[in-house]
């Protein structure tokens, strides 16, 4: 038995296959019967830590509702860096995401889809994430719930408000706007999706472009109750404290994401209270309370993360290409409620279309990429064998590489 960590921004289902100084349990493949190796070395990284292992398929059940044994592949980890942190009980990775993000190919079928092809369920699956550290005092249960073929009505208050997934690889959708305090930062809706936005549960903290960050950080600080700030708050580098008789999300505004609906004449808003966003995460002595920022910034794409999505019931439904959002139940902080779903909203005041149109992550594109590649790559080879080798070279990681932004829950809800 091993414990997992749900990770909606990759695509691969790894383990730890060896022990390790921060590995408690790991899965030793030779005293399974059914364990295959099929000896095709891998390796996934992450925007925080990497792994590398061999590829293999076994037989695995699932403990409740999905009856029966399934074939699936799965990596067994040899070699890790900044994967498995110290304190950090999980030992390995379940991507949901889909298998365009697979490694080494999106040939590696992924779980889902195994289970999906072999169980027969419905090609949707949804995740109830509550409050990893946060209090919570909700009617939900802290570890949340990750429900595979379907949809279950008690993780959810209200209705369901569904976004379209603009491509299938990362779970995209497109954001049309952004408000702190009910104040549109009025930005080009182009600036939230660039140049991508995703929903992720594999990340930490709400991650916005660089622009949207420094646009939201100015409002927070503008309307805010605090009046002197330190910029390594919201940098992330420094912690605020309070007494602990305090509660200081009063002293911050509600934050608003703005979605486009199925019908793309309308929007709908998901809206975190501070709660979610100014998290506490050390005590210090009797008296005070630390707390740290739950947005940060990033150079390659908004990600909606679990500082997000632990106000929601999210919803993947890969059939009909959408993610769906509703109110989790669970996401109550001293009875009180700390995030909403309201709409529909018009878009008439936003583009008919905020994300690029041209895709450069399709397939035929890629093919036609790498063709490319190789070709300049053979051409430079014989010019640098021809002006003499360089002593070294080095490689630069592109986004390719990276199979999603940031996997920083593996800190969890401390750093």
């Amino acid at each position: 038995q091993l414990n997992i960590l749900v990770d909606t921004g990759s695509s691969n289902f790894a383990v730890a296959g060896v022990p390790g100084p921060d590995v408690t349990s790991y899965f030793n493949t030779e005293l399974s019967s059914t364990y295959k190796s099929q000896g095709i070395d891998v390796t996934v990284k992450y925007s925080q830590g990497s792994w590398t292992g061999v590829l293999g398929t076994d037989v695995i059940t699932i403990p409740k509702g999905i009856y029966g044994s399934y074939t699936i592949n799965i990596a067994t980890i040899l070699e890790s860096e900044n994967f498995f942190l110290p304190g950090v009980k999980w030992h390995g990775i379940l991507g949901l995401a889909y298998d365009a993000l697979a490694k080494p190919s999106s040939s590696v079928e992924t779980f889902f889809d195994s289970l999906v092809r072999q169980a027969k369920i419905p090609n949707i699956f949804s995740l109830q994430m509550c409050g990893a550290g946060l209090p919570v005092s909700g009617s939900g249960t802290n570890g949340g719930s990750l429900v595979l073929g379907g949809i279950e009505p008690s993780l959810y208050n209200g209705d369901i408000w569904y976004t379209p997934i603009k491509e299938e690889w990362y779970y995209q959708v497109e954001i049309l706007k952004l408000e702190v305090g009910g104040q549109n930062l009025e930005l080009d809706c182009r600036e939230y999706n660039a140049d991508k936005a995703i929903v992720d549960s594999g990340t930490t903290l709400l991650r916005l472009p660089q622009k949207v960050f420094s646009a939201v950080v100015q409002a927070i600080a503008r309307t805010s109750l605090v009046q002197e700030f330190s910029s390594g708050f919201w940098t992330g580098s420094q912690l605020a404290c309070w007494d602990r008789t305090e509660r200081p999300w009063s002293l911050f505004p509600k934050l608003s994401i703005y979605l486009r609906d199925e019908n793309s004449s309308r929007s709908f808003r998901i809206s975190v209270l501070p709660q979610l966003y100014i998290q506490p995460i050390l005590g210090i002595g009797e008296n005070l309370q630390c707390y740290r920022f739950g947005i940060s910034s990033s150079t390659n794409a908004l990600v909606i993360g679990a500082t997000v999505m632990e106000g929601f019931y999210v919803i993947f439904d890969r059939a009909q290409r959408r993610v769906g959002f509703a109110v989790s139940p669970c996401a109550e902080v001293d009875g009180s409620p700390v995030s909403e779903i309201e709409g529909p909203f018009t878009t008439a005041d936003v583009a008919s279309n905020c994300v690029s149109s041209v895709s450069f992550h399709e397939p035929v594109l890629w093919i036609a990429s790498y063709a490319l590649m190789s070709l300049c790559g053979i051409i430079l080879l014989v010019l640098i064998i021809l002006l003499l080798i360089p002593p070294r070279c080095q490689h630069r990681y592109t986004d390719n590489d990276v199979v999603n932004d940031e996997s920083s829950l593996v800190r969890h809800r401390w750093k």
